[in-house]
């Protein structure tokens, strides 16, 4: 059984325990990617709906696919102590299945830091776009699973 960590070792915490942005600066640059995924559970009627185009608010793959990107490019303003990246490539998937969707993003950087946090936010906001897209048709849609499947570094 792995020990939990002390407030000592998590690398945004100073030595007296306050949150710092971590100093990479003498890292050297690196081919970066991350993978993250979750799904939208919903109704097989609102899937049905998707498919044929026929929600309210339009065409909701494509609009939650532009959310994502956007969320991506912005995750250093909405989680404080993120840096700054530029992104080289993110490919935003939908898998639909006919009782939820399957959001993946794929992110890519040559940089100081890993993409992990920038692929998990493009997933959460497509998902939640989504949710938005198709709220009016299906009040009891779900989220979850958001988590990264692979990262790498080389």
């Amino acid at each position: 059984m792995t020990p939990e960590p002390t407030p000592k070792e998590f690398s945004h915490l100073d030595p007296t325990g306050h949150a710092r942005m971590v100093d990479v600066g003498a890292k050297p640059d690196s081919s970066r990617q991350a993978i993250a995924e979750g799904r939208l559970t919903c109704a097989s009627c609102t899937i049905e709906k998707l498919r044929g185009q026929a929600l309210p608010k339009g065409d909701v793959l494509t609009v939650a696919q532009i959310a994502g990107i956007q969320a991506a490019k912005a995750t250093s303003t909405l989680i404080p102590l993120c840096h700054q990246l530029a992104l080289s490539g993110l490919k935003l998937d939908f898998t639909v299945e006919d009782d939820g969707i399957i959001i993946r993003a794929t992110v890519r950087t040559t940089g100081k830091t890993g993409v992990e946090m920038e692929a998990l936010t493009a997933v959460s906001v497509a998902a939640l776009t989504i949710y938005d897209m198709c709220k009016a048709v299906d009040k009891n849609m779900s989220i979850g699973g958001i988590r990264v499947v692979e990262k790498t570094k080389t």
